[in-house]
């Protein structure tokens, strides 16, 4: 049994590297992700993991490294998103569909536009976990850094943002300039993300994690912690099961973290519905 946990790790480079970016990715996406759930941008994280496929697609068109690219997708989206809310008068969801339908349709005719992308799109969508390299696995390592010290630095004002917009405003810190601020944070996430499990299922490292963690714990930093476990663990066996029975490592590792959300989500509720009953009971005996 160890054999089947641990040798797939010990005798091949490119597992252990991916096992080492996954943790990141992990980590990263607890950071960020619980940001997402608390402030309810699931919907824009979900922009932003798409937005990028017309900036990778162009980077890769003009030769020059495809996180390049992804950075400024997200940066199109963003300010796109800022520019259409402010001058239309349209909501802020309004805004963010036009640009995520509009960026991805733009991805698309990039793509179909030329041959050379038949293996790079799949890569762009699904990642190369597999592929990931020492400098990749660098990069994640400082942007974890940079933006869990962010988070530690700027948890007051994302707190109140999070639970109470006008609270902030009041307390000095402006709602919509910290807004932007996470927004920046949640891009930084997707950019550095995407080439180890895609712009499409980035998004699910973003939230399923978070979510059980959410469902967990009631402080910011615990839920962060159990996101970023859930999520490591998740990479883990993902990566396992995908070597055993020959499958798609990144959307293994996606697809385990979603389950391991209903897992969490079922005993939570088991427990409480455990719980109600022992107090009925409990009320029951102090009626008799």
């Amino acid at each position: 049994m160890s054999t089947w946990l641990i040798a797939p790790f010990s005798n091949n480079e490119f597992m252990r590297n991916a096992l080492v970016a996954g943790i990141l990715v992990s980590v990263l996406c607890a950071v960020a992700g619980t940001f997402v759930v608390l402030r309810g941008l699931a919907f824009i994280g979900d922009a932003l993991a798409h937005g990028v496929l017309p900036g990778v697609a162009g980077a890769l068109l003009l030769g020059v490294p495809g996180m390049l690219g992804a950075a400024v997708g997200s940066a199109v989206m963003i300010v796109g998103v800022s520019f259409v809310t402010n001058r239309s008068g349209l909501s802020s969801d309004t805004a963010i569909g036009l640009l995520f339908v509009g960026m991805l349709a733009l991805g698309v005719i990039m793509v179909s536009r030329t041959d050379s992308f038949n293996g790079d799109i799949v890569r762009i969508l699904f990642g190369e976990i597999l592929g990931i390299r020492p400098r990749n696995i660098a990069v994640l390592a400082v942007a974890a850094v940079v933006v869990a010290a962010g988070v530690a630095m700027l948890y007051r004002p994302f707190l109140l943002l999070c639970f109470d917009p006008e609270q902030a405003d009041v307390s000095g810190f402006p709602a919509r300039r910290y807004h932007a601020i996470m927004l920046v944070m949640v891009a930084t996430t997707v950019v550095v993300s995407f080439q180890a499990v895609g712009t499409l299922l980035v998004f699910g490292m973003l939230i399923a994690p978070a979510s059980a963690g959410a469902l967990l714990a009631r402080r910011i930093w615990a839920m962060i912690a159990w996101a970023a476990g859930i999520g490591a663990s998740s990479v883990y066996a993902g990566l396992l099961l995908s070597y055993h029975y020959d499958l798609s490592a990144g959307a293994t590792v996606v697809f385990v973290t979603v389950c391991a959300f209903f897992v969490v989500l079922v005993v939570q509720l088991t427990r409480q519905s455990v719980s109600r009953q022992r107090l009925s009971r409990a009320r029951g005996i102090g009626v008799s």
